[in-house]
């Protein structure tokens, strides 16, 4: 089911979809990073699980495919050389009937030229709509699966740390072409911070600390720092 968080209108350009998302998306796939520690990967598609390993399966969709020989990129569902179950693309048929609500191609049209960029960034809105544990690139030589999963593990880690938050966010605006102050707003709101807003500041407090971002007239970020108690 998509979350497209309560009381806000859904996004309609690739620029909001960036904003909305694409931070706790990072923020998501470092939890991701810190559980799996790049142990190999297996995935059973009768099963609709990946592993890492006996311990760890997780339940998966799959996305897509990202062809490194072509530069390509295709949807699970316009994919007839390796039929994925209907049951593993529910997701990816969700993002298609999105976009074909709101004129975005980019969950429209079946194959186009892509990058690796591009695919992260699909996944890192997939992770956002549908509120997924992380996404997962399974590289499987000439090109890349693309899945997103559900980890209790990975949703259980620890989330307040005030200098991931900082560092995360600086990764965000120098990568994408984002609205900072709605990018940052969105980000404190995913992680459960509640942020209080003046014409130029934000900040939010939690027991760890303070976040303070400061923002010009024009809207571009001047300041973000971390205050720990």
């Amino acid at each position: 089911m998509m979350n497209h968080e309560n009381l806000e209108s859904p996004a309609t350009t690739e620029q909001e979809l960036a904003e909305r998302y694409v931070a706790m998306a990072y923020d998501k796939q470092e939890s991701m990073e810190e559980v799996l520690k790049g142990t190999a990967w297996n995935i059973d598609l009768a099963a609709g699980t990946i592993s890492f390993g006996p311990e760890r399966v997780f339940p998966v969709q799959v996305l897509g495919s990202f062809n490194k020989l072509a530069n390509t990129w295709l949807w699970a569902w316009e994919n007839t050389k390796s039929p994925i179950p209907e049951a593993m693309m529910q997701q990816a048929r969700q993002l298609r009937a999105y976009g074909e609500q709101h004129g975005l191609q980019l969950f429209t049209v079946g194959r186009y030229d892509a990058t690796v960029r591009d695919t992260l960034f699909l996944g890192s809105i997939a992770l956002g709509m549908f509120g997924s544990s992380a996404y997962y690139l399974a590289d499987y030589g000439n090109g890349m699966l693309l899945l997103t999963m559900e980890s209790e593990e990975i949703d259980q880690l620890p989330k307040i740390d005030l200098d991931r938050i900082v560092r995360i966010f600086t990764q965000v605006t120098t990568s994408y072409e984002v609205r900072p102050r709605p990018a940052l707003l969105h980000y404190l709101a995913q992680k459960g911070y509640a942020a209080v807003e003046t014409a130029n500041n934000i900040t939010a407090e939690v027991d760890a600390g303070t976040i303070v971002a400061a923002f010009s007239n024009q809207g571009s970020l001047t300041e973000l720092r971390a205050r720990t108690r």
